[in-house]
């Protein structure tokens, strides 16, 4: 759904700050309800798969199983929260039908989509953070790669953000946006690797879970923390920016047609 009337570059950045500044204050104005929750989460799963179990499971590709979860756990926090904020927030503005004003406005769709990305993308990020600061408490970290670390898990929220986005825009109750993190999100999540590497699978289970996008993630991201993964690198960044691409370029389609969002 374009806009009626031309933008401006100074109007462009300041409605591109607004939304960027709405987007972040809203998760940080709830911050017990968005970031407290996924903090006592993962540390349950430290607690319990870490420390509970990871003492009987010994070490796993040469790292102990606390220091070889905590990437996957990490990444797990970051994609979900990612997701959520913005499927969410976005649903809401439809249900709530203040978001046909955005659409009317000289605001164009991709700096309407740039700011609820940006604030999946910042809630995604403090979130792994928090995480991250929690995991040190269980691990022993160093990085092992930087650029490799902040880039894949940047580009993963980014991922997560428009398909957030993208299930907001189709939902039509509240209902709507819980089905994907329910039962595509979450089952890809927990077969993505994040606890167990898939050497340890039989060839055919090896190569079913190649299909499976949120492995590369995750390797990639644990390739940065602890140098180690089971898929090549490159292959993980093509597959993530080429769904980026693929994602970005719907999402606008999406608004331009108005879809899902005409009455």
């Amino acid at each position: 759904m374009a806009a009626l009337y031309p933008a401006y570059p100074k109007q462009t950045l300041i409605a591109l700050r607004t939304l960027v500044w709405k987007e972040t204050h809203r998760y940080l104005r709830i911050w017990v309800q968005t970031l407290v929750p996924p903090a006592i989460t993962m540390t349950l799963y430290f607690i319990i798969f870490g420390s509970l179990i990871g003492s009987r499971v010994g070490v796993m590709d040469g790292y102990s199983f606390m220091e070889f979860i905590a990437p996957g756990i990490i990444m797990m926090s970051v994609i979900t929260n990612s997701y959520t904020n913005v499927v969410s927030s976005f649903f809401g503005a439809k249900f709530q039908r203040h978001v046909e004003e955005l659409l009317v406005s000289p605001t164009p769709n991709y700096v309407i989509l740039a700011g609820y990305v940006a604030g999946g993308v910042g809630r995604g990020l403090f979130t792994g953070l928090i995480v991250t600061i929690i995991a040190s408490f269980f691990a022993d970290l160093e990085i092992h790669n930087i650029p490799v670390t902040i880039s894949v898990v940047f580009l993963t929220a980014v991922l997560f953000s428009l398909g957030g986005f993208i299930n907001g825009v189709f939902a039509k109750k509240f209902d709507d946006i819980a089905i994907v993190p329910t039962f595509i999100l979450t089952p890809l999540t927990y077969l993505g690797g994040v606890f167990y590497s898939i050497s340890m699978l039989p060839d055919f289970w090896q190569g079913l879970s190649m299909a499976n996008p949120i492995l590369y993630m995750v390797n990639a991201f644990r390739y940065g923390i602890l140098g180690s993964s089971d898929i090549p690198i490159m292959t993980a960044y093509t597959l993530v920016i080429g769904f980026i691409i693929a994602g970005t370029a719907l999402s606008l389609h999406l608004l331009k047609r108005g879809t899902g969002l005409r009455s």
